[in-house]
């Protein structure tokens, strides 16, 4: 199981790994894909690509009396590519308590957002236990068609200039220009006042606010940095990655439950067709089991309380 027997309460809510396995596991995520310069292959490290995360350190200085000193902010990510100005002029277009500033409740966030939204176990069989032994093929071509299909990771510039800065290490120097608009069909420029709009809240975007741009999306789409969401939960994209089906932006964990059933007992993608539904969640049979006493249930009496699945016997000993 995926979540806490004694509390239920989901990993994320619990510990999280050490940042080196969350770099590993978006280093698997990325590589094979287009993404793959957003990693790195560290020697002795037998193949296995690391996410290049980029931190950010502002240095702010500090003026008193007789003796100036500095103030000292470390972003434990910020955008790539990108001056530190714009970078910084991103940051403070999100929400501070969601800012990912080292020590602080929006650093933990980010990292829970991680796990949440690209669970380990959707880009590695090998951390799947509910693999039959010919369902192995069908998820790694699930992973090869998400990655080369809808895998994407969103770049930050101001309005008109995307797209440009894609080799890895090159600072985009943004700032400095006017923003140029883009040509309308009879190639006359439209006017930059209004023209460009977020997908998210529909409002306008000034041309010096920087912006989030999907390239899967097409680079006539932007959104402001606290609009770019997971259309099913809603919920940041964490480090900007996303995955682009229907029109829309999905995290991880809901793109891959949009094509495969997940199952509600171990949380892993579920590629058999002999499965169990249930009241709207679904179950690989040996899994369909209770959550106290982890007697098999199919065919049984059972009793869902707030989604955890309970035979009678232990469900009465819940009752207060």
């Amino acid at each position: 199981r995926k979540v806490c027997r004694r509390c239920g309460c989901s990993r994320e809510e619990h510990s999280l790994c050490p940042e080196l396995q969350e770099d590993q596991k978006l280093g698997r995520l990325l590589s094979g894909s287009r993404y793959a310069w957003l990693t790195t292959r560290p020697r002795g490290a037998g193949g296995l690509r690391l996410y290049k995360r980029n931190r950010m350190i502002v240095t702010n200085p500090i003026v008193s009396r007789k003796d100036p000193s500095f103030s000292t902010l470390t972003y434990e990510w910020a955008p790539p590519g990108l001056t530190q100005k714009l970078a910084t002029q991103y940051m403070e277009l999100i929400p501070k308590e969601m800012q990912p500033v080292a020590g602080t409740a929006g650093a933990w966030q980010r990292r829970q957002q991680l796990v949440r939204q690209l669970p380990l176990h959707d880009q590695d069989p090998s951390q799947c236990r509910g693999l039959a032994e010919g369902e192995l093929q069908l998820m790694e071509d699930f992973i090869r068609n998400y990655k080369a299909e809808a895998l994407g990771v969103g770049e930050v510039a101001l309005p008109g200039q995307a797209g440009g800065a894609k080799e890895e290490g090159k600072p985009q120097d943004k700032s400095d220009s006017a923003t140029k608009p883009p040509e309308s069909t009879n190639g006359a420029l439209e006017p930059a006042a209004g023209h460009y709009r977020c997908e998210g809240c529909q409002q306008a975007v000034p041309g010096d606010c920087p912006v989030v741009y999907a390239e899967r999306a097409g680079y006539e789409r932007l959104w402001h940095p606290a609009c770019f969401v997971c259309c099913r939960c809603a919920q940041p994209l964490a480090d900007l990655i996303y995955f682009w089906k229907g029109g829309a932006a999905w995290c991880g964990r809901h793109y891959c439950e949009s094509l495969r059933p997940r199952c509600a007992g171990c949380d892993e993608l579920i590629f058999s067709e002999d499965y169990l539904q249930v009241e709207g969640t679904a179950w690989h049979k040996k899994h369909f089991a209770c959550l106290e006493c982890e007697t098999l249930l199919s065919g049984q009496p059972f009793v869902l309380d707030q989604g955890s699945l309970l035979c009678t016997s232990c469900s009465q000993g819940r009752r207060p």
